[in-house]
This record gives C-alpha cells, sequence and structure tokens, in this order.
C-alpha cells in the first residue's frame, strides 16, 4: 500500500493544497455567487419594469414616423423650416397635405410657394394623411 493509502486508512491524511483552499473560501465562493444572483435578480426586475406596458402612439406620434421616413430628404428635419427641395410645411391644411402626398397636386385655389413641381405623389400614404397633419399642426404649435 502507498503511503498516501496507509494515512487515509489511518485517517491522518492532510488535505491537498487546493482542498484547504476550498474550506477556508468556501463562505466567500458562495456569498460572491449569492450576491451574483441578486444582482442578476435586480436587474431583470427593472428590466420588466422599464418593458412592461407598451407605449401608445398618438395621431401625432405616428405623423412624425411618417414625416421622418418619408419627407425630410426634401423637406427640413423640422417642418418648421424649409429643407433644400421643398418648403416649410408645418401647420399645412390638411387639403393641402392629402393633394400633395396623394395625387401631387394642389386643392382648388390654393396658390404654391414654389414654382417647382418635384414632388410625387406617394400613395402608399393613404390612410395616413390624419396622422402626418396631426404632427404638422404640432409641430407648428412647438415652434413658438
Amino acid at each position: 500500500m502507498s503511503d498516501n493509502a496507509e494515512r487515509v486508512s489511518r485517517g491522518d491524511a492532510t488535505p491537498s493544497r487546493g482542498s484547504r483552499r476550498r474550506a477556508r473560501c468556501g463562505g466567500r465562493t458562495t456569498t460572491a455567487r449569492l450576491l451574483s444572483l441578486t444582482i442578476a435578480a435586480l436587474v431583470g426586475v427593472a428590466f420588466a419594469a422599464a418593458c412592461g406596458k407598451p407605449r401608445t402612439l398618438t395621431a401625432a406620434d405616428r405623423g412624425e414616423v411618417i414625416y421622418r421616413t418619408n419627407c425630410i430628404s426634401c423637406h427640413n428635419r423640422d417642418p418648421n423650416l424649409p429643407g433644400p427641395l421643398g418648403p416649410a410645411i408645418a401647420g399645412a391644411p390638411r387639403s393641402l397635405i392629402e393633394a400633395r402626398v396623394l395625387h401631387g397636386t394642389y386643392p382648388p385655389g390654393y396658390h404654391p410657394q414654389r414654382k417647382s413641381h418635384t414632388m410625387r405623389a406617394l400613395p402608399w400614404l393613404d390612410g395616413h394623411i390624419d396622422d402626418l397633419s396631426a404632427y404638422l399642426t404640432a409641430a407648428s404649435h412647438n415652434s413658438r
């Protein structure tokens, strides 16, 4: 029998260096794991609370998305200011928005600010004119 086997059978074997370290630090390891789990749980709870209820968009919010997606390439990012190709359009009447966006025309009796006719009709925005109009109305009130 080897020396280690004899010591183990007699019960006087000394623990290895690694097992002594684990025995001494066992409390710290458990505490660190518990702390990590607690932090992870708190982060999870905070994330769940922040993502709880989805925000309901108003017509003006939806209109802003439409404007930023389709209009700012020609009109200014701020609809109160003229853009590189299009005029300032904040506060434009709904009839003008509908005629220009859906048909590429002007409503009867309207006199355009610019003589260029570069704007094309955007028929895919049918159904979003009220939202776009709400955003442009809100933008004109916010500039004052």
